[in-house]
């Protein structure tokens, strides 16, 4: 019964982790698609606040990490070596691990290129592309995992490949929609720059 109890305790923690986190990626991507709708779409961002929203997700995922592993760690105990052949266990532990990697890319190399740009647009083409990808990478792969987390009818039934077949498809669907998103967004900023200088230099010319 106390370990039951502890169970619990560890997946409440694990479910709060994973809440907080997926709230931050939500908030963070619907912040950069509004940015990308406004009528002046390179507008600066706020980067202490991207700073933040990225310490508070890396912290949830640490937490992740920690409570997880205790969850693994307690069940794989009282089940033995046969419960890690889990497939759908192997695709969580899986899509973890590349949100891991990708949170380390995030943080090394997009936030600080955007910190200094200050808009997704004023990014360099492999800068904003690496940005889109890296952030289709986290909104998939947190809310993948989640979705792991409590599909107990995945368990032993499918393959690993099966059950990952979505991931990448998903990945490449968001990354895709966000480009063509940023592109439309780049080509609208252009047409207003050039009719706010049409615009400046005849207003020069009628005062002349």
């Amino acid at each position: 019964m106390n370990i039951e109890f502890a169970r619990m305790g560890i997946v409440y923690l694990h479910l709060i982790a994973c809440c907080v986190a997926i709230g931050l990626v939500l908030t963070s991507d619907i912040a950069m698609v509004k940015q990308l709708f406004k009528a002046d779409p390179a507008e600066r961002l706020d980067s202490k606040h991207l700073s933040d929203m990225q310490t508070t997700a890396s912290r949830a995922l640490m937490v992740l990490w920690i409570t997880g592993v205790a969850i693994i760690s307690l069940d794989g105990s009282l089940k033995g070596w046969g419960y890690f052949a889990n497939p759908k266990l192997q695709a969580k532990i899986g899509v973890v691990v590349l949100l891991t990697l990708n949170g380390f890319a995030l943080h090394k190399y997009v936030l600080p290129a955007m910190q200094k740009a200050g808009s997704l647009l004023k990014l360099t083409l492999s800068q904003r592309n690496l940005a889109l990808f890296t952030g289709a990478v986290s909104g998939v792969s947190w809310f993948y995992a989640a979705m792991l987390g409590i599909a107990r009818p995945l368990n032993w039934k499918y393959s690993l490949l099966e059950i990952m077949a979505a991931y990448p498809v998903l990945i490449v669907g968001g990354f895709v929609s966000m480009a063509l998103l940023t592109a439309w967004s780049q080509r609208k900023a252009s047409s207003n720059a050039s009719a706010y200088a049409g615009a400046y230099q005849g207003s020069l010319a009628g005062a002349r």
